[in-house]
């Protein structure tokens, strides 16, 4: 709420809350310097724990139908190739997705977007049972894959509430919380209901034909319920809501198309784009094909090659947070630079563990690289969304979203090998091109940061994470 202040009688800026259940930084726009994960308080952490929860049931329902495919290419007689193109289509929209909501966070900012995306992606879940043929399929899981779009408001939201020193972590715990949400749903829908829902329609003359159409029907429900209460129970900045801090004064009206220029046009931007499409890329590529490599390699039941793949996804409950936490551990000791150097081992090592993942023969040695490999992908993510925030701060949203989409741009890339060759020859492949991703490391320079070799950083540069108000506005116009 505005006022006066009391001491000078001068007006005060409006916000939403006179104080805050965490500490924050009145430079950084109020964003928080520290993480309760306890608290429910909002602004701050009400945004955080519905940032991940959000992007967990997008993600369940997103892959909700991956442990099932073998039960769906029996079902509808379809070829691998089918397969994989239905999984290729399913993360690929998503891509135009990650780029359409990118500058729209910058704009309308994360809560609204959050809501509506959740709800589309709900009806098209829900539908899954009407699929009778690979076209079907293939254009169900296009409309599904909507839901993977909700990584950038989950990502832009976090960037909003909390400050530089923080925000690494905050963004890796909340990024791999949401994913979680893709081993949950290999164990959940693959060997919990699915077995349920064979229990069930265990009269009917094919019981799992009738489960693999009615289960998803659970995940739709759920994923409506939470985008509504998103809607209703939180805000998009920790001053409050962009339409309300808009209508008194409080904040620019940001141009999307402005937003998106200057995240495209900048270099930093399309080297993450890379790098990130070789560890989001290769998570979203295994959970794909981790049930079917498990079950076709080892000749598993569905319900255990479930199980087995829901592993790589459980990482996420540690894996990204503890890279988010490496990365803001080393900018604390080397700025930047520090930052740029997890960020390249993490990918080296990951590359390297692909490698030794294609050549395992043995179901339980093939388990025990699969939880390091998992672990090693999912913290070069939490390093990736480390570096975000610095590129270029206004921006933020429209490069979330640019390099989010370099995730899914690599599944794409990575399925097609998946869908033409064998397992070990598109394992190798993959493994090679994570390897030299990492390389890139060394070209990102981002103003006022250090480099992986040299350069300093810039204190006052380095400390505050810039947002639009109406005066920078002002002055950005002047200058142009």
């Amino acid at each position: 709420m505005s006022g006066t202040d009391i001491d000078t009688g001068a007006p005060t800026e409006w916000k939403k809350y006179d104080s805050y259940a965490l500490n924050v930084d009145p430079d950084q726009d109020d964003r928080a310097t520290e993480i309760k994960l306890c608290s429910f308080a909002r602004p701050h952490m009400r945004a955080f724990h519905f940032s991940w929860l959000g992007f967990f049931i997008a993600f369940f329902i997103w892959f909700a139908i991956a442990p099932l495919l073998s039960e769906i290419r029996t079902s509808l007689g379809l070829s691998k190739k089918e397969v994989w193109t239905s999984s290729i289509v399913g993360v690929g929209g998503t891509i135009f997705m990650r780029f359409l909501l990118g500058p729209l966070c910058d704009k309308v900012g994360p809560r609204v977007l959050f809501t509506c995306v959740l709800c589309f992606a709900s009806i098209p879940t829900a539908c899954t049972g009407l699929v009778t043929n690979a076209t079907n399929l293939a254009v169900l899981r296009l409309f599904i894959g909507s839901a993977g779009g909700t990584f950038v408001m989950c990502q832009y939201w976090t960037s909003r509430m909390f400050t530089k020193s923080v925000v690494g972590t905050a963004n890796a715990l909340v990024g791999g919380w949401g994913n979680l949400g893709g081993g949950v749903t290999q164990l959940v829908m693959g060997s919990a209901l699915f077995p349920l829902f064979k229990e069930l329609f265990k009269d009917e003359p094919n019981p799992a034909d009738f489960a693999w159409r009615w289960v998803s029907i659970v995940p739709a429900v759920v994923a409506f319920g939470i985008g509504i209460c998103m809607y209703f129970f939180s805000e998009d900045s920790p001053k409050g809501n962009f339409t309300d801090l808009k209508k008194n004064g409080a904040m620019a009206d940001v141009s999307a198309a402005s937003s998106f220029r200057s995240g495209a046009l900048n270099l930093n931007t399309w080297f993450l784009f890379i790098q990130y499409a070789c560890c989001f890329g290769v998570e979203l590529t295994m959970n794909n094909a981790a049930a079917l490599y498990f079950k076709d390699k080892f000749s598993l039941t569905t319900e255990e090659a479930a199980a087995i793949a829901s592993i790589f996804g459980w990482m996420n409950l540690f894996a990204r947070g503890l890279g988010g936490f490496t990365s803001d551990k080393a900018n604390a000791k080397f700025g930047m630079r520090g930052r740029l150097w997890a960020q390249t081992i993490f990918l080296l090592v990951e590359g390297c563990l692909v490698l030794v993942f294609a050549n395992t023969a043995s179901l339980e040695g093939a388990i025990v690289v699969m939880v390091f490999f998992s672990l090693f992908v999912q913290a070069a993510e939490g390093s990736s969304y480390g570096i975000v925030p610095y590129v270029d701060p206004p921006a933020t949203g429209s490069i979330s979203g640019i390099i989010g989409a370099g995730g899914n741009s690599g599944a794409v890339a990575f399925g097609m090998g998946f869908r033409e060759l064998e397992y070990k020859d598109a394992f190798v492949i993959m493994g090679s091109t994570i390897i030299a991703s990492s390389i890139l490391s060394f070209f990102v320079c981002i103003p006022g940061c250090s480099r992986m070799l040299g350069g300093e950083d810039d204190v006052p540069a380095k400390d505050t994470l810039a947002v639009p108000t109406p005066e920078t506005d002002k002055v950005d116009d002047v200058n142009a």
